[in-house]
Order: C-alpha cells, then structure tokens, then sequence
C-alpha cells in the first residue's frame, strides 16, 4: 500500500480480492486446460503463472500490481486442483491420504513461514521486494524440474464393462448432487477461515497465527490417523462439530487466554479431518483422472465463490451496524457448522475391512 500510495482500504482489498477472482476462474477452468494440453504441461503452465508474481514488487501503477497478483493466484487456483489427478496416477490408494494431507499442509507451512518468520526472512534479503523475488526464483526452478519428469497420461479405458465413461464434464459434474454436497460441507469453513486473516485482526481478534501453527499440527496428525483408521465421515463430524464450538469462543469470548485456547484447539480440528476429506473423492468408485479433475475443479470454484460473497456480507453487516461485529460473527459462526451438516450428505468412502 506504500509503494504504490493507496491510502484506501477498499481499494487495498482488491489487492488479495484478485487473488481469490482468480481462484474462482481457475479452479473452475483447471479441468478444460487438462483435457487440452494434459496435466503435465497444464500443471507446468501453472507452475510458470506462479511465477508471474515476481512482478508484483516492481509493478510501476496499481493495474499492474492487480494483473500480477491475479495470474498468480490464476496459477494457485489450476495447480491445487492438478495435484489430484497426478495423486491418483502416481499413488496407490493406501498411499493417496498420506500424499493428499502432504498437497493440504504445503499451503499452511508457507503462510506460517510468512506470519512468523518474514521479518527475518526481510533481514536476510534486505526487504520484502528481494524477498518476493526469492520465492518467484524458487518457483521457477520448481518449473523447471517439473519439466523433467516423465508424465505419460494413461489412456483411457472404454471397453471394460461397468467402466466409467472417460468423458465427465463440467455439465455431468453440476448435475451431479455429490459436488454439490462436496462443496457445501468445505464453504463456510473456508469463508469463516477467509475472514479469520482478513476481518478478525480489525475486530481486535489477533490468535490468527495460532490457528496456522496448530493447523499443521492437526494436518500432520490427521494424516496419520486415516492410514489408521479408513473410515472418513466419523472424524469430519466430530470436527466440524468441535469447530463450531471453538469459532464461537474464539468469536465471543472476551477472556484472552480463552480465546488463545480455542484458536489452539481450531486450529487442530480445521486440518485434522482435510485428509479424510479429501480422500473421499479418490475413493468413489469407478473414479478417473478427467473426473476427479472436475470434482476438484468444481469443488474450489463454488467454495471460493460461497466466500467471496460472505467475505462481501461480512464487511456489509459491520457497516450496517455501525462497526459492531456481533451479527457478522453469528454469521460466520452459523456458517462453520457447514462441515458438520454437510457429512451427513457425503457418502461413506473408507472401508473397515482395510484395518485386517
């Protein structure tokens, strides 16, 4: 905001606001690129987007700095629904959990890194622009290495009886009511998780960094405990319900080491049940490459969309309220228990007899 002297705050939001357009399109246009150029070279296109971002530090006027950061986020957006068809080629079933909580944690260790250590980092680079410029240089050598594997799709099967036909579009995905339910059950987490870094600070709420330092935590042990215990709705239940509890203490309790405690115990529970969650589609049956991309593709898109516009209503109610936050907090408390409800419309992927 200094470098490029924007003094006002709405106009400062579209900074991080072109990254989360940018997660909406692509996440919803991931599965398209992947059926036309396939998903190594997709997922090199966004490996090279990413890299874009190195010029948001030296951009010369504001509509610069927001197509940067917006191709950045573009790259994000394709590269987290890629990993998902690349998991399921690469990986054995039993493997996937593992691999898909390691795909879930990566994003949480980055912003860890930024919320507790970027001021040394900024030391060691000598400011925040080398420091962008670093992490850019090192997502072009992570480009340039995913040049180097070998990534044959497999071709796809149509003879086999009871097979999954190869095409699923983005019309077969809409009208499938699992997406829906899907998305439903991960969009108030991820608004309420939106508006913890982007509102909470504002309302005199600062436990954000303890919510990312025990998410890892919780990634990490919830990892371990579905290579353990292949049965995914019983843990996203029991944390979407924990979760609830502790954005409500976190949201309105007015005693400080209280709400360190519930950001602890958050923190814990909004990662421990990611991995089972997102196993559940690498579990269905007769599950392809193409069709796993547009679950994922859509999936991302709608969750993003959901926040995006409770991001909006959040803002709205504390302007209506003249700077109260009580009804936006109701609101994105109530919305928390998204995870909850919505495991009662997932299907039971895990199977008890993989414990024998």
């Amino acid at each position: 905001m200094a470098s490029m002297h924007i003094d006002s705050l709405a106009s400062a939001s579209f900074i991080s606001g072109a990254v989360t357009l940018a997660k909406i399109v692509g996440t919803f246009g991931a599965a398209y690129l992947a059926v036309k150029v396939g998903v190594k070279y997709a997922f090199l296109f966004a490996s090279l987007l990413i890299v874009v971002g190195i010029v948001t530090p030296y951009a010369t006027h504001y509509e610069l700095l927001l197509a940067s950061r917006f191709l950045m986020g573009l790259g994000g957006a394709f590269m987290i629904v890629y990993f998902n068809p690349i998991v399921m080629q690469w990986f054995a079933p039993a493997e996937r959990p593992v691999i898909n909580g390691l795909n879930a944690v990566a994003f949480n260790v980055g912003t860890a890194i930024v919320l507790w250590g970027m001021t040394n980092i900024n030391d060691i680079t000598g400011g925040w622009k080398s420091s962008l410029v670093l992490f850019s240089l090192a997502s072009l050598v992570l480009a340039i290495l995913w040049m180097l594997v070998k990534f044959d799709t497999p071709e796809p099967v149509n003879h086999a009886p009871g097979a999954e036909p190869t095409e699923y579009g983005y019309i077969d995905g809409l009208k499938d009511k699992f997406n829906w339910a899907y998305a439903f059950t991960y969009s108030g987490l991820l608004s309420f998780y939106i508006c913890l870094f982007t509102f909470y600070p504002q309302a005199g709420i600062s436990q954000s960094k303890w919510v990312i330092g025990f998410g890892i935590i919780g990634t990490i042990a919830g990892m371990l405990y579905s290579r353990k215990h292949p049965l995914r709705l019983p843990i996203i239940r029991l944390s979407g319900l924990i979760i609830f509890v502790t954005v409500l203490g976190l949201s309105f309790s007015s005693h400080p080491v209280l709400q360190i405690l519930c950001a602890i115990v958050l923190g814990f529970f909004i990662f421990f049940p990611i991995t089972a969650l997102v196993s559940i589609p690498h579990e269905l049956p007769k599950m392809t490459g193409q069709k796993i991309t547009v679950v994922f593709s859509l999936f991302w898109s709608i969750s993003y969309l959901v926040s995006t516009i409770v991001l909006w209503i959040f803002g709205k109610l504390v302007d209506m309220n003249n700077g109260s936050y009580t009804s936006s907090f109701l609101m994105i408390t109530g919305l928390t228990a998204t995870v909850f409800v919505g495991s009662y419309f997932l299907p039971e992927t895990g199977k008890t007899k993989e414990l024998t």
